[in-house]
């Protein structure tokens, strides 16, 4: 059987900020989430994943930078290259490299972005700050080829353990639109933020028009998904949504994981999006 993994990463996990990986297995026309595990260093995140079992993995994550920033730079412009050649730099080289090139930019273009990043609704993958994405990338990226993970439409690797670039945010504004569900800082965590996690997993459990999917969670697991006010349970649990959504485009014959075939094979792409 193969395991659906939804993954909230953070660059610096600790106990206050751990990862949150969220496991389930599909069932007819749903996905039960069976059960939630927080790692305290990355050591503990590749240990969990280096399981005997089958998973597809929505990893919330930058897979790819995008390509007018390579090309300015001088990068490589294939993915394993250009991806190797990333995480071996230092994050204080990657900070003074990307904000030369946001200076040489105009007011208002500072980003360069993907071509996923406007369907998605996401941060461009360079950002250092707010959210620091890119150092997200460089930190996940490695621990995912230490599992010799196969990444669909960018690098052939070990297919029973598939690594899909995943975003929460994008399902979520399906239903809050604009509005916060979650915050890291104490006072932030307000009962409106609590009352939008619970419409959020309402909506995953009874379905919505754009989600074919719907979540199965018993009652304890239910309310840990809306008492954790950082959100970041239920990110994990929305980023397994988008794997089953992968999974299931595959079971249907496409070995793309429901990516688009004409994606930039450097930049990379957010499943769903």
């Amino acid at each position: 059987m193969t395991m659906l993994l939804g993954c909230d990463f953070t660059s610096s996990p600790s106990r206050r900020k751990p990862l949150v990986l969220a496991w389930g297995q599909a069932e007819a026309k749903g996905v039960r989430l069976l059960r939630v595990q927080r790692c305290f260093t990355f050591e503990a995140m590749v240990q969990a994943l280096a399981t005997s079992e089958p998973w597809v993995g929505g990893f919330d994550l930058p897979f790819g930078l995008p390509r007018e920033l390579v090309l300015t730079l001088g990068w490589p412009t294939e993915w394993w290259a250009c991806m190797r050649h990333y995480t071996q730099l230092s994050r204080e080289d990657i900070r003074d490299a990307f904000a030369r090139f946001c200076q040489s930019r105009p007011p208002g273009g500072k980003w360069a972005h993907r071509a996923t990043d406007g369907p998605a609704g996401a941060s461009p993958s360079m950002k250092w700050v707010n959210p620091p994405v890119a150092f997200m990338m460089h930190a996940g990226l490695p621990l995912l080829w230490q599992l010799n993970a196969h990444f669909p439409g960018l690098h052939d690797g070990n297919r029973q353990r598939v690594a899909l670039e995943a975003y929460p945010g994008m399902w979520a504004r399906e239903v809050l639109q604009r509005q916060s569900y979650k915050s890291d800082t104490a006072a932030k965590q307000t009962p409106e933020r609590a009352e939008a996690r619970g419409r959020l997993l309402a909506a995953l459990v009874q379905g919505h028009a754009r989600w074919p999917l719907r979540l199965k969670v018993v009652d304890p697991l239910a309310e840990a998904l809306v008492q954790d006010a950082t959100g970041d349970t239920l990110d994990a649990v929305l980023c397994m949504m988008q794997a089953a959504w992968a999974q299931q485009r595959f079971l249907e014959g496409d070995p793309l994981y429901g990516l688009p075939p004409g994606m930039d094979p450097l930049e990379g792409w957010i499943i769903h999006a």
